[in-house]
């Protein structure tokens, strides 16, 4: 689907653009380049804050406090959710962590300000309306110091002001009480957050992709119905689990099997094919307990994300044609996406004002595979956070057979790879297939294929 903002506002940050000159097409305000089986994203980490949601009232006002991060892959080092949109057949899903373990028990950073990612629920209405836009965009230094003159583009304006913000955190008072009694619908989840107000990834630097190998955290299997380490959430909150009400609209619940409505246990998702704007989110199977997740919206179900900056999830899926149309560029009919978020999104309001999410402060999303056009055959990938940029090669959308295929998040560089279609997603991941993996998509290669995508600080 075509971006409300102009190409050139979000490669601003980039300094590399992929195989585009050798030839580029212009459809409709997205750019595509060429076709490619790999692309790498490197320098997608750094040093910068977002605003932590700390509540969510009865009115509609959300609190929120400043949280600095620093690190290599900072802020997608936190708990991160995987999200997976119709028409889309989900065959087979596996995480892996290095093995020393993937629960780094970070969970806070901070960000600077950037977009509402997907509007999607409006509670004034039957909470089903679809988005994938981003419709407003803020960027400044993540890196600017005390009292330096930032420099950003806010709604289309260029604006300045001297840096007030050290990096510690000044928490925000609100005068609008948090609603609803801390918890969740499956958990005992504490909606108030912790005061922590910032944090240093170690970036894995000590953990080399040699001599050991990483082990599978979460797998699911469709055809074997096996799901060992994860949950299948959606966005039907007040349909057998979670919340629904006219403020916030619906919040995360289980999803049935199926995956089009909600359930009042854990289901492993059936055999089958979403639905066109049909959403599934997986995250791990441990529940959020006390303050372990931070705030979360009262009432919805909340589990821990996939934690940690060294992190592997490997897809093997297909992305069917349905044939239907999008009504509005609100719709995203026959447009299915895998993508990433910062947990802490869809655990407070994923489609909906801006302030009660981080996503518009910048604590991250990436797109890995998504479709932005109905029908159209080309699945894009890009960036979200203060520093943003997307890649203009594109994957072939898999609409006939399916495909598998892995992403790596390893140091400053996020690796997506077409994969052979016998590999194995075993109990472990040997070193040297993850070593490859790195060393064979780190050059642009028109010849292998190959994207290499650059961002700047």
């Amino acid at each position: 689907m075509k971006y409300l903002y102009s190409a050139a506002a979000l490669f601003a940050a980039s300094v590399s653009a992929d195989l585009c000159a050798h030839g580029s097409t212009d459809d409709n305000g997205n750019w595509y380049c060429q076709e490619v089986k790999a692309i790498t994203y490197s320098g997608v980490g750094g040093s910068g804050s977002y605003n932590k949601v700390t509540s969510m009232s009865s009115s509609g006002s959300c609190g929120s406090t400043p949280y600095g991060y620093s690190g290599s892959m900072a802020p997608l080092d936190e708990e991160v959710s995987m999200h997976f949109r119709g028409p889309l057949k989900l065959k087979q899903f596996a995480f892996y962590a290095p093995p020393t373990g993937y629960s780094s028990t970070k969970m806070v950073k901070a960000r600077s300000a950037r977009p509402s990612p997907r509007e999607r629920r409006n509670a004034l209405g039957h909470g089903h309306g679809h988005a994938h836009a981003h419709l407003h965009k803020r960027e400044a230094d993540p890196e600017a110091a005390l009292g330096d003159i930032v420099t950003a583009v806010i709604d289309g304006q260029t604006v300045h002001w001297a840096n007030t913000y050290d990096g510690g955190a000044s928490r925000q008072s609100t005068g609008a009480s948090s609603y609803g009694s801390a918890g969740s619908s499956s958990s005992s989840a504490s909606s108030s957050a912790p005061a922590a107000s910032s944090y240093s990834s170690s970036d894995d630097d000590s953990i080399p992709l040699s001599g050991s190998a990483w082990t599978r955290q979460g797998y699911y299997n469709a055809q074997n119905q096996t799901s060992q380490g994860i949950v299948f959430l959606n966005h039907e909150g007040g349909s057998g689990s979670g919340v629904f009400d006219m403020t916030y609209g619906n919040s995360l619940s289980y999803a049935s099997a199926d995956g089009c409505s909600g359930a009042s246990s854990p289901q492993i998702l059936e055999d089958c094919q979403l639905k066109s704007s049909t959403e599934v989110v997986i995250m791990t199977n441990k529940q959020c307990s006390g303050d372990s997740c931070g705030f979360v919206r009262p009432g919805t179900v909340a589990y821990h994300g996939f934690d940690g900056p060294s992190k592997a999830f490997f897809f093997e899926f297909s992305m069917p044609d349905d044939g239907t149309t999008a009504a509005s560029i609100y719709d995203p009919t026959n447009m299915p996406a895998i993508w990433m978020l910062n947990a802490q999104i869809p655990r407070t309001l994923q489609y909906g004002q801006a302030d009660c999410s981080c996503w518009s402060s910048g604590c991250g999303e990436f797109d890995i595979f998504e479709v932005l056009a109905a029908g159209d055959k080309r699945c894009k990938s890009t960036l979200h956070g203060n520093i943003a940029g997307g890649d203009s090669d594109y994957f072939a959308r898999p609409v006939d057979g399916t495909i598998k295929a892995a992403l790596l998040l390893y140091k400053d560089n996020i690796h997506i790879k077409i994969l052979d279609d016998n590999t194995d997603f075993g109990k472990t991941m040997d070193d040297t297939f993850l070593n490859d993996m790195i060393k064979d998509t780190m050059t642009d290669s028109l010849q292998r294929l190959v994207s290499h995508f650059a961002l700047g600080s």
